[in-house]
């Protein structure tokens, strides 16, 4: 499965499930096909997502939530995201995937 993340400030951001799933579970949002984040919940998940990629860049790498045997780390994974997180919180939009 994919999940396709939509915003108003950027483009599309298509992602494997099993990556979507740990950024989701990082940040404390539901997993499931449908779901929004709000512009208010967005630096609470941003921090999160920073805290999640300094851990693994310690070299904790299965604490920081890596998924096994596919070569790239969370930072490669996540760093699209938290770009579209930061652009729309700054314009106040939400973020929204599955619909």
């Amino acid at each position: 499965m994919l999940y396709k993340f939509k915003s108003r400030e950027t483009a599309d951001l298509i992602m494997l499930e099993p990556n979507a799933r740990l950024i989701l579970e990082i940040i404390g949002k539901d997993t499931g096909p449908k779901g929004i984040i709000l512009p208010e919940q967005m630096p609470a998940a941003i921090k999160a997502l920073e805290a999640a990629i300094a851990l693994e860049q310690s070299g904790d790498e299965e604490a920081a939530g890596a998924v096994p045997g596919d070569g790239l780390g969370l930072h490669q994974r996540a760093m699209p995201f938290l770009d579209m997180l930061q652009r729309n919180y700054t314009a106040g939009d939400e973020v929204v995937w599955g619909v």
